[in-house]
């Protein structure tokens, strides 16, 4: 069935519209957007009062688990969560078990997938095994579908094995997402080394973990002219660095999540498991950081490294719980609270850090709102309170610190390829 969005404020950020319009749906594509499109037999009728209706948003940084750990999250499942969430597209991380780091595997997520309401599209292991080891066979990865490369979850050690992987993805214009970690500087550290690690009595992760391994990539990307992507920066000081780069013409972009513009490692404190991830949860002067290098445009994406785990892991001690929260059910709501209502971003700028800015990156055609390109929308209610209970998630894993909290910003409808795969109730 053909759909018409009456009464909509349409947000495009690639284009800058921002207007009461209406938009006609045909099939799997926009064929209108105009003002006072009538009503025709046939169509079905959102009516978006008071709505802001943007790009399908896109999530380039999640995990579904599926391989291996389907009792934490599937494609399937992940995708369902997704659309409740606004999102049309996501991309897969492989670290998964096993690893995606063969063409079969790709394929097997990409299948699995179309089973689903929403696009999915993998991202594959830069190294066999993501031992660090060896390269992927990279050619082979994209064919089957893979739209980047990373290792997420573990650091490229080997300096020239990230040189080798840059030059050989330059061949087939994809980005190399790094995970920027030293290692040996996280020294197993469990949580930002400061004065509420030392409070608390837990090994700390220095903020240098993740600024070193940022600066040693963006020399090689400018080396190799390769295309690098730094995943879920988290640091003042990493932004600096990119901020850098970019002034020097290096091919790199760059993603922050949620949790790094709404909470500071304050929440570990009171938290403890639930606030645990990797990188950690940094300081004021840290989250203020994130908010202005979004601002800037130096941080071009956000991104929520959605990251499902069971409760009885979380519950444990500090040393022994899994790094990691859910995110694409709150990132809607930290959004609009967060950027657009306490820190007076425009619904432009906010969203096309979720739209059109991750579709260039992984050259997706998706991201805008335009007469004749895929009708991937979300409609959201920005003056909509959400309550983030057991109710309002509907992720099989409730893992995260921002449970109880009230928030601004509701996702009322999700359409992805001209079907309505989402409606609040």
């Amino acid at each position: 069935m053909d759909i018409l969005i009456k009464n909509g404020r349409v947000i495009d950020p690639e284009s800058g519209m921002d207007a009461l319009m209406d938009v006609r749906v045909s099939g799997d594509r926009i064929a209108e957007i105009s003002t006072g499109i009538g009503a025709a037999s046939g169509y079905e009728i959102v009516d978006a009062e008071g709505c802001l209706v943007v790009p399908g948003l896109i999530d380039m940084h999640v995990h579904f688990r599926e391989p291996g750990s389907e009792d934490k999250e599937t494609i399937i499942g992940g995708s369902i969560v997704a659309a409740k969430s606004g999102f049309t597209s996501v991309c897969t991380m492989p670290n998964t078990t096993p690893v995606i780091d063969n063409q079969a595997l790709v394929r097997f997520i990409k299948l699995e997938a179309e089973k689903g309401p929403i696009n999915v599209f993998p991202i594959a292991n830069i190294t066999k095994g993501a031992k660090g080891e060896e390269i992927t066979e990279m050619g082979e990865l994209v064919k089957g579908g893979a739209v980047g490369f990373s290792d997420d979850g573990k650091p490229v050690m080997s300096s020239i094995l990230m040189r080798r992987a840059l030059e050989y993805a330059r061949m087939f214009d994809v980005p190399i997402i790094s995970h920027a970690e030293d290692i040996l500087l996280t020294d197993e550290g469990i949580m930002n080394e400061g004065a509420n690690s030392t409070l608390l009595g837990l090994k700390g992760i220095p903020r240098e973990s993740e600024e070193v391994m940022i600066a040693r990539d963006l020399l090689i990307a400018r080396l190799t002219k390769g295309r690098l992507h730094i995943a879920h920066v988290s640091s003042a000081g990493s932004i600096e660095l990119i901020k850098w780069a970019k002034g020097e013409g290096i091919r790199v972009t760059c993603e922050t999540a949620p949790h790094y513009f709404s909470l500071t490692d304050d929440a570990v404190v009171e938290h403890l498991a639930m606030a645990k991830m990797n990188p950690p949860l940094r300081t004021e002067r840290d989250r203020k950081a994130i908010i202005e290098g979004m601002k800037s445009g130096v941080i071009d994406v956000i991104a929520t490294d959605h990251a499902p785990h069971l409760m009885n892991e979380k519950m444990q001690e500090m040393e022994y719980a899994p790094f990691g929260i859910i995110g694409l059910e709150t990132a809607v709501p930290l959004v609009i609270h967060v950027l657009v209502r306490e820190n007076n971003f425009s619904f432009i700028e906010a969203f096309k850090l979720l739209t059109i800015n991750p579709a260039r990156i992984l050259k997706l055609d998706r991201g805008e709102l335009k007469e004749g390109k895929t009708a991937d929308i979300t409609i959201l209610n920005p003056a909509r309170q959400v309550r983030v209970d057991e109710t309002f998630i509907i992720s099989r894993c409730k893992n995260t610190p921002f449970i109880g909290k009230d928030f601004y910003g509701s996702v009322e409808f999700t359409i992805c390829g001209g079907k309505l795969v989402y409606k609040k109730a």
